[in-house]
């Protein structure tokens, strides 16, 4: 077993910015990743399997929603700290992080957000901890990029709600316990829905077969005239707006973890450079490999100062849903380019379990898709500064 060695790059003495507590609750994530989950991560993603031992720990990392209030169960800290737990998570594997994201981004986060009191005090501690694990049902067979052309819906009978329809590509499912869905009421009107494993013609098939993400469990929703209390509708918001709210979240996370993975590479890349002897002297005394990791570091850079600024501004409720799609967008896009020098820098052996970059780079394959697209982000810009929604006829 390799140690893991992963030192953080930091150019700019980003961490002057950072209060105590937030590198407190960094140093935590990050010892508990260096201890728990580098060790495994890559066998348990050679066999495409989710370690579901590291769940308690994530919880206890404040990994599932540590800006939730304590009365509630989360850790009541700020939106930087939720983003350096999510840049050292995904520093260890972007399928643990994503884990941990959908857990505090698009489960807890619609129940606090948009429950009622009583949800908020049934679901939200038990999520905290990981005793409970959720999922996210937005995305549908037919309906990726523009979800509020969804066609699950549900209809009211009266004493209850009875849910039809799929969603695919859904983090967790195969083992939720619960399922916040997004489906359309008889009206078209667009609701969020606490669906409860057990209920009957309530499904979770996995998705096998992937070549990224393997250590995350990924899997449908499938409804089949599902019985759903009318106490398990989320009150507070409807419309596409709540979904997107949840995601603006997601994003955010994102952001920060795409640099965790990143700087994985970087290190990687950069402790091999100086030790690979090759025509008598370290690799990285030649102009090539210097060139590689003089550009890392720029843009690991730049993108740690974004996504500051970016926490910055969310912690004073002032970012926007632009802001973030671009900080998304340019931080993923960032990571898996670095990935893929990184991965040439290391010659054969970057292709090797023995390193983490082929897996990083097979995993931002992923992430650099889902939770918005690359192109799709482009066009939230462009919509943004223009006033032109090019998405739309």
């Amino acid at each position: 077993m390799k140690p893991d060695l992963f030192q953080a790059p930091d150019y700019y003495n980003l961490d002057d910015l950072l209060t105590d507590e937030h590198k407190l609750v960094r140093e935590s994530a990050r010892a508990w990743v260096k201890r728990e989950v580098s060790p495994i991560i890559e066998e348990y993603a050679q066999k495409a399997e989710f370690p579901k031992q590291i769940i308690k720990g994530l919880g206890e990392i404040g990994g599932f929603g540590p800006y939730i209030p304590v009365e509630y169960g989360g850790a009541g800290l700020d939106q930087i700290s939720y983003g350096l737990i999510m840049q050292e998570i995904e520093r260890g594997d972007s399928g643990v992080r994503s884990t941990s994201s959908v857990q505090s981004s698009l489960v807890m986060y619609p129940i606090w957000k948009y429950g009622n009191e009583e949800q908020r005090m049934k679901y939200l501690p038990k999520l905290a901890t990981g005793e409970y694990m959720g999922c996210f049902g937005l995305t549908e067979p037919d309906h990726g990029s523009d979800p509020g052309s969804m066609i699950t819906n549900f209809k009211d009978m009266g004493d209850y709600y009875l849910l039809n329809g799929a969603k695919m590509w859904i983090s967790n499912a195969p083992f939720a316990d619960i399922a916040v869905v997004w489906a359309k009421n008889e009206e078209g009107r667009i609701h969020g829905l606490i669906v409860e494993r057990g209920m009957e013609g309530f499904t979770t098939p996995e998705t096998h077969n992937k070549w990224s993400l393997r250590a995350s469990a990924t899997g449908e929703l499938i409804f089949d005239n599902v019985k759903v209390p009318k106490e398990n509708l989320l009150p507070n918001k409807s419309g596409l707006g709540a979904p997107l709210g949840c995601l603006d979240s997601a994003r955010y996370g994102i952001a920060w973890g795409a640099i965790g993975a990143a700087m994985d590479c970087y290190d990687t890349a950069l402790r091999y450079a100086k030790e690979r002897i090759q025509f008598g002297k370290p690799i990285g005394g030649t102009q090539l490999q210097q060139k590689k990791l003089a550009e890392m570091i720029t843009e690991i850079t730049k993108a740690q100062l974004l996504t500051w600024r970016l926490g910055v501004l969310r912690n004073e409720g002032k970012a926007t849903t632009a802001q973030i799609s671009m900080a998304k967008r340019n931080n993923v896009n960032m990571a898996i380019e670095i990935a893929r020098e990184a991965r040439q820098m290391l010659g054969g052996m970057g292709i090797t379990g023995e390193y983490s970059i082929m897996r990083h780079m097979m995993n931002l394959e992923s992430v650099i898709t889902y939770e918005g697209t690359h192109d799709i982000h482009l066009l939230i810009t462009g919509m943004d500064v223009t006033g032109i929604p090019a998405f739309k006829s």
